[in-house]
């Protein structure tokens, strides 16, 4: 069987081209061998599922793994007690992996349960065989439960996670499991305050046992790269693979579904397409860019589920429009209500203390939806459409060109506002005017590194060229000169001989316009407003 690289449910190594997570595996085997009972709570499509089969597996010589996926219940199954305790029972008794280690008597009570009618069992009874069980089994037994979210507003879950704490604070006199691992999105305290709502109940969670769960379930460049090594073996495109690995993560960093979706457009999509040809042609720098571009154009379930939530929660909006618009700083702190819903969601990261997008892929997609629902009202955006097809010459974009008209039309639009207007909205109506002209050929980012109060980099990809725009506040000759250091340095980096400088001037006696300088045998283009 051909292998293929997967975005739709579990991977299989027999079918699907993997990162290795033995290393994970490992970590996360050593939590189950102490004993602990904890949460995997990661994003949507992070790799949970994919994890917890693999993890089965790896345990099955020294446990008896006993997994369920509440995604697999029915509604009415969580509605009351007796419906939840069938339901598991008839789970338990389907898996054909368990059929020879249960005890002959406790399988006999699970038919029973499974077949009750009447209501006569209760969670009580379940967990008293789970207790018999445990006791008579030569394996240690190890509970995994998979989409912990499909529970989330049924208090019969919060009894049965009751009964679990229960067990494990008396597990030095009753025999229970040797370690618990529940994954979802939704850590259990958000399960708790999304089914009781009230003030004095939001933190009452019935799970707080749990040990903590530290594992890093990102890829990193190297995984990726092994990833990519597997596939070159097949297919000999000549890659380099370490490279496009690094290309990949910079945009993703390591969102497994993201690396994944990269990696399938580039390899059936881009692959045979005008401009490459092959899977060789492909499988580069100006391939994997293409991919990148089909994916940020695509909806998913991924990026549909994400979109969703601003729509459901107004405050993680406002935190994200001013993240990406502002420049303001946010210091990280997980006690901070909106910052604990946008790092549970996957919308960003701890950075060394600061809050950040979680990666270049999300970022660019925030920027699109909040820029469209900007563009209806914005006269930079309508120029921008109007004008776009005369900054394209010969395939390549006049970037010295679109500097220029930004400045002419933004002096006649805004030149008279004030100056806290312009700090705060400048360099969105820059995006607002650049987007409809790269839009669907070229793709642009904003550089995370250099995103404070006073200075942005846009780095725009266009039919494989980039430009660098410095985007910044006006404070002076000095600061200026520092700028272009700055940026002189930064396109040594890029590699890249000429750069880009937009500052948005609040002096009274500005002179806005472009000119060109040289620095450092740079060429820098410096536009005011």
């Amino acid at each position: 069987m051909n292998k293929s690289f997967n975005v739709n449910g579990a991977c299989f190594p027999t079918e699907h081209y993997m990162v290795d997570l033995d290393g994970r595996l490992k970590a996360i085997k050593s939590l189950v061998d102490s004993g602990k009972y904890f949460v995997i709570n990661r994003a949507r499509q992070y790799g949970k599922t994919t994890t917890l089969k693999m993890l089965g597996h790896y345990l099955k010589n020294e446990y008896v793994v006993l997994s369920f996926d509440f995604q697999k219940l029915s509604r009415s199954d969580f509605e009351e007690e007796h419906f939840f305790v069938q339901a598991l029972s008839r789970e338990i008794i389907r898996k054909r992996t368990l059929a020879a280690q249960i005890p002959e008597d406790i399988s006999k009570e699970f038919y029973k349960y499974s077949s009750d009618k009447e209501g006569n069992f209760r969670l009580a009874d379940l967990f008293n065989y789970f207790s018999i069980w445990c006791e008579k089994s030569e394996k240690p037994l190890v509970l995994i439960i998979d989409e912990i979210d499909s529970a989330s507003n049924n208090l019969v879950f919060l009894d049965f996670l009751s009964q679990l704490r229960g067990c494990y604070i008396d597990r030095d006199e009753v025999p229970t499991f040797q370690s618990v691992i529940l994954a979802g999105v939704y850590d259990i305290k958000n399960l708790r305050q999304k089914i009781r709502p009230e003030e004095e109940h939001r933190y009452n969670s019935p799970w707080n046992v749990a040990a903590d769960f530290d594992i890093d379930m990102s890829f990193c460049p190297e995984d990726i790269s092994g990833m990519l090594y597997a596939y070159e073996a097949d297919h000999e495109t000549g890659m380099d693979c370490t490279r496009i690995a690094d290309l990949i993560y910079d945009y993703t960093s390591g969102y497994p579904f993201l690396v994944s979706r990269i990696c399938k457009l580039t390899d059936e999509k881009v692959a045979g397409s005008e401009h490459f040809p092959n899977k060789s042609a492909a499988w580069t720098k100006g391939g994997v860019m293409e991919a990148v571009k089909m994916l940020l154009t695509e909806s998913n379930t991924l990026f549909e589920s994400l979109t969703g939530k601003l729509a459901d929660y107004p405050d993680l909006k406002k935190l994200l429009y001013s993240l990406l618009f502002t420049g303001n700083s946010i210091p990280y702190n997980r006690l901070n209500d909106s910052l604990k819903m946008a790092e549970m969601f996957g919308f960003i990261k701890n950075a060394n203390g600061n809050v950040m997008i979680a990666n270049r892929i999300f970022e660019t997609i925030l920027y699109n939806l909040f820029l469209s629902e900007d563009a209806l009202d914005s006269g930079m955006h309508r120029a921008g459409v109007l004008e776009k097809n005369q900054f394209i010459k010969d395939g390549h974009l006049d970037m010295d060109l679109v500097l220029k008209k930004f400045v002419v039309h933004f002096h006649e639009l805004y030149g008279d506002q004030e100056e806290r207007f312009l700090e705060d909205t400048g360099r969105k109506y820059f995006l607002l005017y650049l987007r409809p002209i790269i839009n669907g050929v070229g793709n642009y980012y904003v550089e995370s590194r250099t995103r404070n109060l006073e200075r942005t980099d846009v780095i725009v990809d266009y039919r494989g060229e980039q430009f660098v725009i410095e985007l910044k506040i006006w404070r002076g000759n000095a600061y200026n000169e520092r700028g272009e250091k700055q940026l002189a340095e930064y396109l040594d980096y890029y590699h890249l001989q000429k750069g880009y400088m937009l500052s948005f001037n609040f002096n009274k006696k500005k002179e806005i316009g472009v000119k060109e300088i040289r620095f450092k045998g740079r060429v820098l283009v410096e536009a005011v407003v």
